[in-house]
Protein backbone atom coordinates (compact mmCIF):
# COMPACT_ATOMS: atom_id res chain seq x y z
CA UNK A 1 0.00 0.00 0.00
CA UNK A 2 1.29 3.45 -0.89
CA UNK A 3 2.08 5.87 1.92
CA UNK A 4 -0.26 8.73 2.75
CA UNK A 5 1.16 12.06 1.60
CA UNK A 6 0.45 15.36 3.34
CA UNK A 7 0.92 18.27 0.95
CA UNK A 8 1.24 21.44 3.00
CA UNK A 9 0.53 24.46 0.87
CA UNK A 10 -1.42 22.15 -1.42
CA UNK A 11 -3.89 24.92 -2.19
CA UNK A 12 -1.15 26.66 -4.19
CA UNK A 13 -0.34 25.95 -7.81
CA UNK A 14 2.80 23.86 -7.29
CA UNK A 15 1.59 21.88 -4.30
CA UNK A 16 -1.86 21.37 -5.79
CA UNK A 17 -0.47 20.08 -9.08
CA UNK A 18 1.86 17.64 -7.30
CA UNK A 19 -0.98 16.47 -5.05
CA UNK A 20 -3.22 15.82 -8.05
CA UNK A 21 -0.50 13.83 -9.85
CA UNK A 22 0.15 11.70 -6.78
CA UNK A 23 -3.57 11.17 -6.24
CA UNK A 24 -3.88 9.91 -9.81
CA UNK A 25 -0.92 7.60 -9.14
CA UNK A 26 -2.81 5.99 -6.25
CA UNK A 27 -1.38 7.80 -3.21
CA UNK A 28 -3.78 8.80 -0.42
CA UNK A 29 -3.49 12.58 -0.11
CA UNK A 30 -4.32 15.09 2.60
CA UNK A 31 -4.08 18.75 1.60
CA UNK A 32 -2.87 21.05 4.40
CA UNK A 33 -3.56 24.77 4.62
CA UNK A 34 -3.79 27.51 7.22
CA UNK A 35 -7.40 27.77 5.97
CA UNK A 36 -9.01 24.35 6.40
CA UNK A 37 -11.96 25.30 4.18
CA UNK A 38 -9.58 26.13 1.32
CA UNK A 39 -7.84 22.78 1.80
CA UNK A 40 -11.16 20.95 1.64
CA UNK A 41 -12.15 22.90 -1.48
CA UNK A 42 -8.85 21.98 -3.15
CA UNK A 43 -9.42 18.33 -2.28
CA UNK A 44 -12.81 18.45 -3.98
CA UNK A 45 -11.25 20.10 -7.02
CA UNK A 46 -8.63 17.35 -7.31
CA UNK A 47 -11.36 14.72 -7.05
CA UNK A 48 -13.04 16.15 -10.16
CA UNK A 49 -9.89 15.17 -12.11
CA UNK A 50 -9.10 12.03 -10.11
CA UNK A 51 -12.53 10.73 -9.01
CA UNK A 52 -11.22 7.40 -7.72
CA UNK A 53 -8.54 9.00 -5.54
CA UNK A 54 -8.47 9.34 -1.75
CA UNK A 55 -8.06 13.07 -1.12
CA UNK A 56 -9.05 15.17 1.88
CA UNK A 57 -8.33 18.61 3.34
CA UNK A 58 -7.18 19.64 6.81
CA UNK A 59 -5.33 22.30 8.75
CA UNK A 60 -1.55 22.45 8.39
CA UNK A 61 -0.95 20.76 11.73
CA UNK A 62 -3.59 18.05 11.26
CA UNK A 63 -2.35 17.28 7.76
CA UNK A 64 1.24 17.04 9.01
CA UNK A 65 0.14 14.56 11.68
CA UNK A 66 -1.84 12.48 9.18
CA UNK A 67 0.82 12.22 6.50
CA UNK A 68 3.41 9.46 6.52
CA UNK A 69 5.51 11.64 4.20
CA UNK A 70 5.04 15.42 4.43
CA UNK A 71 5.58 17.69 1.44
CA UNK A 72 6.20 21.36 2.22
CA UNK A 73 5.23 23.62 -0.68
CA UNK A 74 4.73 27.09 0.77
CA UNK A 75 6.02 30.54 -0.21
CA UNK A 76 9.39 31.37 1.28
CA UNK A 77 7.82 34.13 3.37
CA UNK A 78 5.78 31.45 5.17
CA UNK A 79 8.58 28.88 5.40
CA UNK A 80 9.87 29.60 8.90
CA UNK A 81 6.50 29.97 10.60
CA UNK A 82 5.20 26.80 8.93
CA UNK A 83 8.20 24.79 10.10
CA UNK A 84 7.54 25.91 13.69
CA UNK A 85 3.86 25.00 13.38
CA UNK A 86 4.49 21.44 12.17
CA UNK A 87 7.67 20.60 14.07
CA UNK A 88 6.09 18.28 16.64
CA UNK A 89 3.84 16.61 14.06
CA UNK A 90 6.63 15.55 11.69
CA UNK A 91 9.09 13.95 14.08
CA UNK A 92 10.36 10.64 12.70
CA UNK A 93 9.05 11.39 9.20
CA UNK A 94 10.40 12.41 5.80
CA UNK A 95 9.73 16.06 4.98
CA UNK A 96 10.09 16.95 1.32
CA UNK A 97 10.93 20.65 1.06
CA UNK A 98 9.93 22.27 -2.24
CA UNK A 99 10.60 25.80 -1.00
CA UNK A 100 12.60 28.25 -3.09
CA UNK A 101 14.10 31.27 -1.26
CA UNK A 102 12.66 33.92 -3.56
CA UNK A 103 12.69 37.43 -2.11
CA UNK A 104 10.44 39.83 -4.05
CA UNK A 105 10.77 41.97 -5.99
CA UNK A 106 14.10 40.58 -7.27
CA UNK A 107 13.04 36.98 -7.75
CA UNK A 108 15.33 36.59 -10.77
CA UNK A 109 18.37 37.16 -8.53
CA UNK A 110 19.81 34.35 -6.38
CA UNK A 111 19.28 35.14 -2.68
CA UNK A 112 20.09 32.05 -0.61
CA UNK A 113 19.56 32.24 3.17
CA UNK A 114 22.34 32.41 5.75
CA UNK A 115 22.05 28.63 6.31
CA UNK A 116 23.09 28.08 2.67
CA UNK A 117 19.74 26.68 1.48
CA UNK A 118 16.10 26.77 2.54
CA UNK A 119 16.14 22.99 2.95
CA UNK A 120 19.13 23.20 5.30
CA UNK A 121 17.24 25.80 7.34
CA UNK A 122 14.29 23.39 7.45
CA UNK A 123 16.51 20.59 8.77
CA UNK A 124 17.88 22.84 11.48
CA UNK A 125 14.39 23.97 12.48
CA UNK A 126 12.86 20.48 12.55
CA UNK A 127 15.71 18.67 14.28
CA UNK A 128 17.75 15.50 13.69
CA UNK A 129 14.83 13.07 13.96
CA UNK A 130 13.28 14.45 10.77
CA UNK A 131 14.68 13.42 7.38
CA UNK A 132 14.49 16.54 5.22
CA UNK A 133 14.77 15.96 1.48
CA UNK A 134 14.85 18.75 -1.11
CA UNK A 135 13.13 18.37 -4.50
CA UNK A 136 10.87 19.88 -7.22
CA UNK A 137 12.21 23.46 -7.09
CA UNK A 138 12.95 23.67 -10.82
CA UNK A 139 9.62 22.43 -12.23
CA UNK A 140 7.06 25.03 -13.31
CA UNK A 141 3.62 24.58 -11.74
CA UNK A 142 1.73 24.98 -15.01
CA UNK A 143 3.71 22.11 -16.52
CA UNK A 144 2.79 19.89 -13.59
CA UNK A 145 -0.85 20.85 -13.96
CA UNK A 146 -1.10 19.13 -17.36
CA UNK A 147 -1.54 15.39 -17.69
CA UNK A 148 1.30 13.27 -19.01
CA UNK A 149 5.06 13.34 -18.64
CA UNK A 150 6.75 16.63 -17.73
CA UNK A 151 9.84 17.56 -19.80
CA UNK A 152 11.89 18.54 -16.72
CA UNK A 153 14.19 16.61 -14.40
CA UNK A 154 14.10 16.70 -10.61
CA UNK A 155 17.21 16.90 -8.45
CA UNK A 156 16.67 15.16 -5.10
CA UNK A 157 19.03 16.15 -2.27
CA UNK A 158 19.16 14.83 1.28
CA UNK A 159 21.53 13.43 3.87
CA UNK A 160 19.65 10.14 4.23
CA UNK A 161 20.06 7.90 1.16
CA UNK A 162 16.93 5.83 1.83
CA UNK A 163 14.80 8.95 2.26
CA UNK A 164 16.22 10.35 -0.98
CA UNK A 165 15.31 7.12 -2.75
CA UNK A 166 11.70 7.37 -1.54
CA UNK A 167 11.44 10.89 -2.93
CA UNK A 168 12.99 9.84 -6.25
CA UNK A 169 10.20 7.25 -6.46
CA UNK A 170 7.59 9.90 -5.63
CA UNK A 171 8.88 12.13 -8.41
CA UNK A 172 8.87 9.31 -10.94
CA UNK A 173 5.36 8.30 -9.91
CA UNK A 174 4.36 11.89 -10.63
CA UNK A 175 5.62 11.51 -14.20
CA UNK A 176 9.03 13.16 -13.87
CA UNK A 177 12.60 11.98 -14.32
CA UNK A 178 14.38 12.26 -10.99
CA UNK A 179 17.91 11.66 -9.77
CA UNK A 180 19.88 11.62 -6.52
CA UNK A 181 21.65 14.96 -6.11
CA UNK A 182 23.71 14.17 -3.02
CA UNK A 183 23.76 15.82 0.40
CA UNK A 184 21.09 18.24 1.59
CA UNK A 185 23.56 21.10 1.29
CA UNK A 186 23.52 20.53 -2.47
CA UNK A 187 19.95 21.83 -2.45
CA UNK A 188 21.57 25.26 -2.76
CA UNK A 189 22.22 24.49 -6.43
CA UNK A 190 18.59 23.66 -7.22
CA UNK A 191 17.23 26.54 -5.15
CA UNK A 192 19.57 29.04 -6.80
CA UNK A 193 18.86 27.68 -10.25
CA UNK A 194 15.18 28.58 -9.91
CA UNK A 195 16.05 32.28 -9.96
CA UNK A 196 18.17 31.70 -13.06
CA UNK A 197 15.24 29.93 -14.73
CA UNK A 198 12.93 32.83 -13.84
CA UNK A 199 15.40 35.20 -15.51
CA UNK A 200 15.68 32.97 -18.60
CA UNK A 201 11.91 32.65 -18.90
CA UNK A 202 11.46 36.39 -18.68
CA UNK A 203 14.31 37.19 -21.04
CA UNK A 204 13.37 34.67 -23.71
CA UNK A 205 9.60 34.46 -23.09
CA UNK A 206 9.58 30.70 -22.65
CA UNK A 207 9.35 28.02 -19.98
CA UNK A 208 12.89 26.81 -19.44
CA UNK A 209 13.49 23.61 -17.49
CA UNK A 210 16.38 21.38 -16.48
CA UNK A 211 17.40 18.12 -18.18
CA UNK A 212 20.43 16.02 -17.28
CA UNK A 213 22.19 14.29 -20.14
CA UNK A 214 23.89 10.91 -20.03
CA UNK A 215 21.60 9.44 -17.36
CA UNK A 216 19.08 6.63 -18.00
CA UNK A 217 15.51 7.33 -16.89
CA UNK A 218 15.68 4.68 -14.17
CA UNK A 219 19.18 5.48 -12.87
CA UNK A 220 19.55 4.49 -9.22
Amino acid sequence: MKKKLAVLGGTGQEGGALARRWAQAGYPIVIGSRDKARAEAKAREILTRAPKAAVSGASLEDAARAGEIVVLSVPYAAHGVTLLAIRDAVQGKIVVDVTVPLVPPRVARVQLPAEGAAAVAAQQALGPDVKVVSAFQNVAAHLLDHDGEVPCDVLVCGDDKDARAEVVTLARDAGLRAFHGGALANSAAAEALTSVLIFLNGRYRTTAGVRFTGLPDDAE
